[in-house]
């Protein structure tokens, strides 16, 4: 059973955006089942590693994206995306000192922070990127 699935709910208006957010489903999915048939351990690294860097390059076009359309709550939305990649890269700099390992809460704080953001944050900028000629 997947973590997260996607539906149209989520989608903010911008064909480019949405299927970057569906990518960060998949990756918190497969990190999901990892853990859920016992494979976290030998897996966690390399998945961690794969959401982080992905979740980087989808935050850095967003954030192009917002720019070129001169999006007036940019430096707001950048720094929540500041904020979640210092903690993730945090767990991940603990786990791989053996410190810590994958976890139903640290799923469940990407999940309920991945959704609230799309719905949220994600959601205010879909119309004004329309209104700008970004479909």
């Amino acid at each position: 059973m997947a973590l997260l699935v996607w539906n149209d709910s989520y989608s903010v208006g911008v064909r480019s955006l949405d299927h970057q957010h569906t990518g960060l489903f998949e990756s918190l999915n497969e990190l999901h089942a990892a853990m859920m048939i016992g494979k976290a351990n030998s897996l966690t690294g390399p998945l961690l590693h794969k959401l982080v860097d992905y979740t980087k390059k989808h935050f850095a076009a967003e954030e192009a994206m917002l720019a070129a359309a001169h999006y007036p709550m940019l430096s707001q939305h950048r720094v929540l995306h500041r904020d979640l990649i210092r903690k993730v890269n945090e767990y991940a700099a603990r786990f791989e000192r053996g410190e810590i390992s994958l976890s139903v809460d640290l799923l469940n704080f990407l999940r309920d922070w991945l959704t609230t953001h799309i719905m949220k944050e994600d959601h205010q900028y879909g119309s004004w990127l329309n209104d700008h000629g970004v479909h």
